[in-house]
């Protein structure tokens, strides 16, 4: 295995820096803010209840069953936006 080369500047390293502080600074990263969670999630989920509701029991809610094959439509719709929100999750 090849060595490495020295150099022939062999001053060396200071570990003060000059006049620089070395405390930690948070640095604020623009998280996701709570509001926008819960309308990814709240869609997410209603999505998926309004198709389970409508698998389990359509026929039997006049609402549901005047809707017909909408139902799909309107379910899939918020799952779909919800996981569409979720490329703008930080």
């Amino acid at each position: 295995m090849p060595k490495a080369k020295v150099t022939k500047d062999s001053r060396p390293i200071s570990t003060a820096s000059s006049g620089a502080s070395r405390t930690p600074v948070k640095i604020n990263t623009g998280g996701t803010p709570m509001w926008y969670k819960v309308i990814m999630f709240g869609l997410m989920i209603l999505g998926l209840a309004w198709l389970i509701v409508f698998y389990i029991a359509g026929s039997q809610i006049p609402f549901l069953a005047e809707l017909g094959p909408w139902n799909y439509l309107i379910g899939f719709s918020g799952l779909i936006a919800g996981l569409l929100m979720t490329m703008g999750w930080r």
